[in-house]
């Protein structure tokens, strides 16, 4: 009876022992598939850097002789062009040359077309760089006349004008990396930004229009801020929540990625097609995709909207007006789209160069301009506010796009967030030195009794 205990006991710790090597090889495999740190664009540089060679080109050689530029799977930056003399230079240049038959001043005046007929709610349309046509997409809430009236209207543009039925349905996400909340809704915080005199939080326009009051939790007591000037629709969707502080000591902007941590923002930049690119909402949290398209108009219920960026990124209501960035560089704040996080979807982003070149703000932390005011933003300071309503910034010190711990936990707070942290390493490697160990023990318990039993019996045989 006792030899079948212990048979049991060895036998339940080897199961349990090659279990957690399971186990812990599994953990290790979704740490690396989930690792933000190894976020990088095609090129593995950052987004700046990416864009440069083929906007130049571009740009030297003109609208009516390229068709936009974008980054392939292979990290080189490809150029379509219209004429073989616009090749040689691409090519000469550094960069691929694709042949296409429609200039970028053609695709633009499809586009215009477009934009001038009757808006049809649940419609969207951006130039795909790489098919050299206009696409067009339309939600589930459009109807079949109107679905047939836009695809006569494509039709008699041209045959690079194509109709594509997408599931769901456009809409803004009202109801966002950390969240702030209106007695309308709720949001993402996007970047913290400066005029130089106060601070702000750059977020959607949707989110609220001018005067609207905003808190640090949905409990209304702790006030972060108001909204002084919004866009929607229109030219884009963004706009500006004052700090209730009036901060004026520069901070760093840190986009929290959950888990207690934070990417290190340093710079603001255009995105290039092909781009890898990351968001972070307080509904859905981390998340990526591909830039897919530039410059898109998208008719939401309440108005339509242009200029935006399109992406294959997920995004759920509550994450609107959180941050898009790449490599440590702030690329757009999320403005809508069609689809969820278990199915996919289009999201569609604010570029946020745009949106600062129009507020007259730049990203919080960086060396000031020696005049110039956010428009609508110069109001009088505030009483001082808790330093812990700074949205989704945390002050840091790290290298650029960097994953750091944020807040103010101790110590055992930030063992107990790395050691239940799915993306660490750690706890993965850990519970597979443990299965090791735990094997090697049960067989060695197992010798030693096996021997024990031998002398037992051996000695037994003496008279």
């Amino acid at each position: 009876m006792r030899h079948a205990r212990r048979r049991i006991v060895r036998r339940g710790a080897q199961i349990a022992a090659v279990s957690g090597l399971l186990m812990g090889g599994l953990m290790v495999t979704q740490a690396l598939a989930s690792e933000p740190s190894g976020a990088q664009t095609p090129a593995g540089t950052p987004a700046q850097a990416v864009s440069r060679p083929g906007s130049d080109l571009v740009s030297q050689l003109g609208s009516s002789r390229t068709a936009g530029s974008w980054v392939a799977p292979d990290g080189r930056t490809v150029v379509a062009v219209t004429d073989q003399e616009a090749a040689a230079r691409v090519t000469a240049g550094g960069a691929r040359a694709k042949m296409v038959r429609h200039s970028m001043d053609q695709l633009k005046s499809a586009a215009a077309s477009l934009s001038s007929a009757p808006r049809v709610a649940g419609t969207a349309w951006a130039v795909d760089y790489r098919t050299n046509e206009v696409v067009v997409q339309a939600d589930s809430t459009v109807s079949t006349s109107d679905w047939s009236r836009m695809t006569k209207l494509a039709q008699g543009i041209g045959d690079f004008v194509r109709m594509a039925r997408t599931q769901g349905k456009f809409t803004t996400r009202v109801d966002g990396a950390q969240p702030v909340f209106s007695v309308s809704g709720r949001c993402s915080a996007g970047f913290n930004v400066t005029n130089g005199q106060s601070e702000f939080v750059l977020t959607a326009g949707h989110c609220g229009p001018g005067g609207t009051l905003w808190f640090a939790n949905n409990t209304g007591r702790s006030r972060l801020g108001q909204t002084v000037t919004s866009q929607f629709p229109g030219t884009g969707d963004f706009s500006l929540i004052r700090y209730e502080s009036g901060q004026t000591a520069p901070r760093a902007n840190v986009v929290a990625i959950g888990g207690g941590r934070g990417v290190r923002i340093t710079a603001a930049g255009d995105p290039v097609v092909g781009e890898k690119v990351f968001r972070s909402g307080s509904t859905s949290g981390l998340h990526d995709g591909e830039v897919t398209a530039l410059n898109a108009t998208v008719n939401y219920p309440e108005g339509s909207v242009t200029g935006l960026i399109q992406t294959t990124v997920c995004a759920e209501p509550g994450d609107s007006g959180g941050p898009l960035f790449s490599e440590g560089v702030a690329l757009g704040v999320t403005s809508g789209g069609s689809g969820n996080c278990q199915s996919g979807g289009t999201t569609f982003f604010q570029p946020v160069t745009r949106a600062m070149s129009a507020l007259g703000v730049q990203l919080a932390g960086q060396p000031q301009p020696s005049a110039g005011a956010a428009a609508g933003a110069s109001t009088a300071p505030a009483p001082a506010a808790p330093a812990s309503q700074g949205a989704a910034i945390a002050p840091g010190s790290a290298a650029p796009g960097s994953v750091q711990q944020m807040g103010t936990a101790g110590a055992s707070d930030g063992l107990v967030s790395r050691l239940t942290d799915p993306r660490n390493l750690g706890p993965g490697l850990l519970v597979i030195a443990g299965s090791l160990v735990a094997l090697v023990a049960t067989r060695y318990i197992r010798t030693e009794q096996e021997r024990n039993a031998y002398r037992r019996a051996y000695s037994g045989t003496w008279g």
